[in-house]
């Protein structure tokens, strides 16, 4: 079974509930540790930089995405970036590392993995290697420590420049994710792809040096494996570089063009994405929201964002949930503030999540297959069907505005001869349907918009 993740915005949740780590009740680590998660990602625990923290409060940009999220904005609600890391040492505001280790086995109490971030492409400018170690960084002809930065976008203002060619940065980057691994059960990598050799030197060219003849993720990912060689790694991961990611150690990389065509794009879309091979499917992590996407039910309100929940909820992989999403937040806060704004929660869509969430974790089991469809010559709306199948369960999503009728091919004849009770796993409706017709024929569904099935059979 892959892992299903909850990332949970550590510091304003804390900010919520007026505790530290090491002070969460009972009861809200109860209520986190829902049936079907397997894992719990605290986003953003380590030490922030006074210096990236300066940055901020200054940075007019900044601010004025800071109001928009938080129209009375106060100097104490901005917290500073996650993403700008002084020390790779739980934020003593946070609770420490001993805060910490009260969280994890909480956690592992209730039978769930605490998952932790790592940023391998830069530091805060105050982190102790810019003073130590000024060869791990990227310089630019004048001599400064380059600001950090991808190739597509302006630097980032707050932090520095770490280089993926230098031999010793790769070295404590090995050391630093060791670090992390003995605190938690799997690690988050920032922008993974940035430290790939090839995506590395079109950033930076001669400010890099010389290309190393090994990439960046093997060398620093052999080496963490010697010590943790069950600690699980998640990319995230963009530009189409996920095979590559996964064939360079990482147990899963982010599906962010499944994201994109949910939000975008039509069931055909959907169905091409997924005929991509299995081996490749089951090491991508599927997600509606995170911390840097906006809010799911904002680009995906309504029936489409249930429906887009039902799919990413019960395909192969690992699932990232995001903390407000199942409530039906609509503010996407930045990473760089302290507290939520006051939202009225969505029991309704609350309760449609947890179904969710439960009923996929039973039907997770065995083996994965894409369904086909098919229709009549005067009703060709099954093209707007999605359908995919486990080894006792059905999954049928009508990916449209529109009601849909047709036919999941389910191509098992061993269905043949008997009578099977079809029953939906989220709103209970059952469904008697004869075996012979099943393998002879598949299975007709008539799906209202944004319809969904979650089928086990017996």
């Amino acid at each position: 079974m892959k892992p299903v993740i909850y990332e949970i915005d550590t510091w304003p949740w804390l900010a919520g509930l007026g505790v530290t780590l090491a002070e969460v009740p009972g009861a809200v680590w109860d209520e986190v540790a829902a049936p079907g998660l397997d894992g719990v990602w605290l986003m953003g625990v380590w030490e922030r930089s006074p210096a990236g923290l300066a940055v901020a409060q200054s940075n007019e940009e900044l601010q004025r995405s800071f109001r928009e999220a938080l129209p009375d904005l106060g100097p104490e609600d901005v917290a500073g970036s996650p993403y700008c890391v002084r020390r790779y040492r739980v934020d003593d505001r946070l609770g420490g590392p001993e805060g910490l280790a009260v969280a994890r086995a909480e956690l592992r109490r209730r039978g769930l993995k605490l998952y932790l971030d790592y940023v391998p492409n830069h530091v805060a400018p105050d982190h102790p290697a810019v003073a130590g170690h000024p060869d791990w960084f990227v310089r630019l002809d004048d001599g400064s420590i380059a600001h950090g930065r991808d190739p597509y976008f302006p630097p980032w203002p707050d932090v520095v420049q770490l280089n993926a060619f230098s031999q010793g940065m790769r070295a404590a980057t090995a050391a630093a994710l060791a670090g992390i691994a003995e605190q938690c059960d799997g690690i988050r990598c920032d922008m993974a792809m940035l430290l790939t050799n090839e995506v590395f030197a079109r950033t930076w060219g001669q400010s890099a040096g010389p290309v190393p003849e090994t990439e960046f993720w093997p060398q620093v990912i052999g080496t963490l494996r010697e010590r943790h060689p069950d600690v699980e790694l998640i990319a995230e991961a963009y530009w189409d570089t996920e095979w590559l990611l996964q064939e360079q150690g990482f147990d899963f990389c982010y599906d962010k063009r499944l994201y994109d065509r949910l939000v975008h794009e039509d069931a055909g879309s959907i169905r091409k994405h997924l005929a991509a091979g299995l081996e490749y499917q089951e090491k991508l992590i599927r997600f509606l929201e995170n911390h840097d996407e906006p809010r799911a039910a904002v680009t995906l309100p309504g029936g489409r964002g249930r429906a887009a929940a039902v799919a990413v909820a019960t395909l192969p992989g690992a699932v990232l949930w995001h903390d407000g999403q199942f409530e039906g937040r609509r503010t996407h806060l930045p990473v760089f503030l302290a507290r939520y704004p006051a939202e009225h929660a969505d029991g309704g869509l609350r309760d449609f999540y947890r179904r969710v969430v439960g009923a996929a974790a039973e039907v997770r089991t065995g083996r994965w297959r894409l369904l086909e469809t098919a229709g009549w010559p005067d009703n060709q709306s099954h093209q707007n069907l999605l359908a995919w199948a486990w080894d006792s369960a059905i999954v049928v999503i009508n990916y449209s505005d529109h009601p849909v009728q047709g036919i999941v091919e389910l191509n098992r004849p061993e269905l043949a001869g008997r009578a099977w009770r079809l029953t939906d796993r989220l709103d209970g409706r059952v469904f008697e349907r004869s075996g012979s017709e099943l393998a002879a024929e598949g299975l007709y569904v008539d799906l209202s918009p944004w319809g969904t099935h979650v089928l086990t059979y017996q």
